[in-house]
């Protein structure tokens, strides 16, 4: 996505930028479950979209419990050892999908697909993209410029020619509803649509944890529970680092996009990563877990001395806010050159690379965010998403 499913949903997102990703923070549930016949047992801990139990006969069940916002159904599949593949019998409607695992050839639709797959050394197995400019890890786009990964078309309007012609094992979509007309069509080809909906969830570590997802169709879940342990590892220590420290600086967040202000809500992603980085977000007493759209005077009433602007959408220069707004320059933290944004790390090609890689490493963004609003807890961390305005 630029981050490419977020343009998409929500053309305002489009000017709020790094800290809005729409997505919130749910209570934390814990459930037990097999990922596969021949793994140990792992667990889900922090998403709650989905799903995956191992049945005694070696089939694998992956339930999508949300797979949209406000989704009212649940998408199943099973994943079926090719092994054993010819010796099972499964009633197809009791399935959205049925795979033979593990997979070789897919297509996937959004760059936050792209670290996931190049985590669990898959990435040599995707085969086609839509708007593959805007994908910016350095490995696939190698691929791409090999010709190995074949332009598909615009987001949700893949160009189902070209898919066809690929024939891809599966595709991973993300959709904002039901009425994919495209997937429609690419289904009744009898290339199956696996609905990924990692940008619902509401918790860094939520997001995460989506590498779980995915390892099933490739054979790779002991891989992607020791990937993820690391990081929430990383992410918890981080987080208790910043707890130590007794002052909590004052956070504003967002811009404005035709005259409405959006910031974070109290409940969102990105509200809970300025919450575990220990800083006092101004609107975190706000309960919407998603994005909060106000009146400029009403923001400059709140945050006008707020000690650091974290993530003003895709503004990268002082100069450049100035000029979309004289209504920043009124800020304390736009004075005291306190702003900070993830619009100045980009791939060679454009695509930002918080969109595509902050969801897979919510501990980075953190470690980003401790760094600049505590100096000094992280003295030798070099930021790798947010950075000042130049």
């Amino acid at each position: 996505m630029k981050n490419r499913r977020t343009t998409t949903m929500f053309k305002s997102l489009l000017f709020i930028g790094s800290l809005l990703f729409l997505c919130g923070c749910k209570q934390k549930k814990k459930e037990t479950i097999f990922n596969n016949a021949n793994d140990s047992s792992t667990s889900i801990e922090y998403a709650n979209g989905f799903k995956i139990e191992t049945q005694s006969n070696g089939i694998t069940i992956i339930k999508v419990l949300k797979p949209w916002a406000n989704a009212e159904t649940t998408h199943t599949y099973a994943l079926v050892p090719k092994e054993i593949q010819a010796s099972i019998t499964l009633n197809k409607n009791d399935y959205d999908a049925i795979i033979a695992t593990p997979v070789e050839h897919i297509v996937v639709t959004s760059t936050t697909h792209i670290p996931a797959l190049e985590e669990l050394g898959v990435l040599h197995q995707l085969i086609g993209f839509p708007d593959t400019k805007y994908i910016s890890s350095l490995a696939a786009r190698k691929l791409i410029d090999a010709g190995k990964i074949k332009e598909l078309g615009i987001n949700e309007s893949l160009n189902t020619e070209a898919v066809l012609a690929l024939q891809p094992d599966l595709i991973f979509g993300f959709a904002i509803n039901d009425g994919n007309s495209t997937y429609e069509t690419i289904q009744r080809a009898h290339i199956p649509v696996i609905y990924n909906g990692d940008w619902v969830e509401e918790t860094p570590l939520g997001k995460a944890e989506w590498i779980k997802f995915f390892a099933p169709f490739f054979n790779k879940t002991k891989k992607a529970d020791i990937i993820f342990n690391k990081i929430e590892t990383s992410y918890l220590e981080t987080k208790k680092l910043a707890a130590e420290v007794e002052n909590k600086p004052t956070v504003l967040s967002g811009a404005m996009f035709n005259d409405i202000w959006y910031l974070p809500g109290g409940k969102s992603w990105a509200a809970n990563f300025l919450k575990d980085a220990n800083a006092d977000y101004l609107w975190s007493a706000t309960d919407e877990n998603g994005s909060l759209s106000l009146s400029w005077e009403s923001v400059l009433d709140v945050g006008k001395h707020a000690d650091y602007w974290i993530g003003p959408a895709q503004l990268a220069t002082y100069k450049e806010m100035e000029a979309s707004s004289q209504h920043y320059t009124q800020f304390d933290a736009f004075k005291n050159k306190k702003v900070f944004t993830t619009a100045n790390t980009k791939g060679e090609t454009g695509g930002t690379f918080y969109y595509e890689l902050a969801p897979q490493r919510p501990d980075l963004v953190l470690k980003d965010l401790i760094h600049i609003l505590h100096p000094g807890l992280l003295p030798d961390y070099v930021p790798y998403f947010f950075k000042p305005l130049l």
